[in-house]
């Protein structure tokens, strides 16, 4: 028993250091919210490891109860004895009273009753800049084999047209008449393959409008409510996506996750801040929303030489930034880039912090 009691005081130091907060060398004391501010970057003005959030924010302490309900206006204060944020008051003008001070009337500030005005949860800054993610909230993004081949599609159109608009009519074979008369419209783009096992982990669509059925049938009849681009014959549909939080909670996952970025959003090869990328990792996997994942580059291998080397040198991967995984599938992910001092490529790799 003695020899146990002399181990855990021995861990206790190490225990409690991995779980210290480092706080930025040059971390202000105080940061006044405005418009535009995220959760994610005022945590990251003082601390080196934002997605910390328990902690960052004292959700434990009286400190603050909700961090998502911040408002421009209100005063970060960094309370460096507890290594936490809170959230203090902007200086007020001071009040001087006439019974106690002689002062010119110009100097003199009157204070009356008046309604207090409280912004709405609305109105509170998001985690993560919304505007990055937005459109990949609410559309069809990702759909497996079986998906696809059994998904409604379009097989004609009024008066034999080639391409559809808005309020144009489609004639759709395989709509099943109890799920609704909303559909969203998407055509198939590129596939999803896994780069280690070549496993097809999904089909990437792109998101073409919105369609209403007005009659149900064998082949059914609908018309087209919404066009972001031209539909046509072969076009698919979709159910509505489910309705996502404007909120998200960075944590990093419980468990290891070692995923790769298998694809950059617009077809490019590298990906700066706030770019959304493809991992080869979703649900099954134990991949969540608000997962935090680092971002490492493979290290360089330096080649056997004459006089130095006479093996390769295969040098440790670097860790260059942060992703934000903001929408999981069942095979894949996607996650936003919210930090990174080098090009985020293809086939690195984004593993628990």
């Amino acid at each position: 028993m003695r020899k146990i009691i002399s181990l855990i005081c021995l861990l206790l130091p190490i225990l409690t250091y991995a779980d210290t907060l480092d706080i930025r060398e040059n971390a202000p004391d105080r940061h006044v919210v405005v418009k535009g501010d995220t959760l994610w970057d005022i945590s990251a003005k003082f601390f080196k490891d934002p997605w910390k959030w328990q902690q960052i924010w004292g959700l434990n302490k009286d400190t603050i109860k909700d961090p998502h309900w911040i408002y421009p206006g209100d005063v970060v204060m960094l309370d460096r004895a507890t290594g936490t944020l809170r959230i203090g008051d902007a200086p007020q003008p001071a009040v001087v009273s006439e019974s106690t001070a002689i002062v010119p009337p110009e100097e003199i500030v009157k204070l009356s009753p008046r309604a207090r005005e409280v912004p709405s949860e609305r109105n509170s800054i998001p985690v993560i800049p919304l505007s990055a993610i937005g459109p990949f909230l609410t559309k069809p993004l990702v759909v497996e084999d079986t998906d696809l081949s059994s998904a409604p599609t379009i097989v004609g159109t009024y008066e034999h047209r080639e391409l559809l608009s808005t309020n144009d009519v489609a004639y759709v074979k395989n709509m099943p008449s109890n799920k609704g008369a909303q559909w969203q419209i998407y055509r198939p783009g590129k596939t999803f393959i896994d780069p280690d096992t070549e496993e097809v982990l999904g089909h990437e669509v792109n998101y073409l409008g919105d369609a209403v059925v007005e009659k149900f049938a064998p082949v059914s009849e609908l018309r087209i409510t919404k066009a972001t681009f031209e539909i046509g014959k072969g076009d698919h549909f979709a159910l509505p996506t489910e309705v996502f939080p404007n909120n998200f909670e960075p944590h990093a996952p419980s468990t290891k996750i070692a995923a790769t970025v298998i694809s950059i959003y617009g077809g490019i090869d590298q990906a700066s801040q706030n770019t959304i990328i493809t991992l080869n990792k979703g649900k099954r996997d134990g991949l969540e929303n608000g997962h935090v994942l680092a971002l490492y580059q493979k290290g360089e291998v330096l080649k056997s030489g004459r006089m130095f080397r006479r093996t390769n040198v295969a040098l440790p991967d670097v860790r260059y930034g942060l992703v934000f995984v903001f929408r999981t599938f069942h095979k894949v992910s996607y996650a936003l880039v919210l930090q990174t001092r080098l090009p985020v490529q293809l086939l690195d790799t984004a593993l628990t912090p």
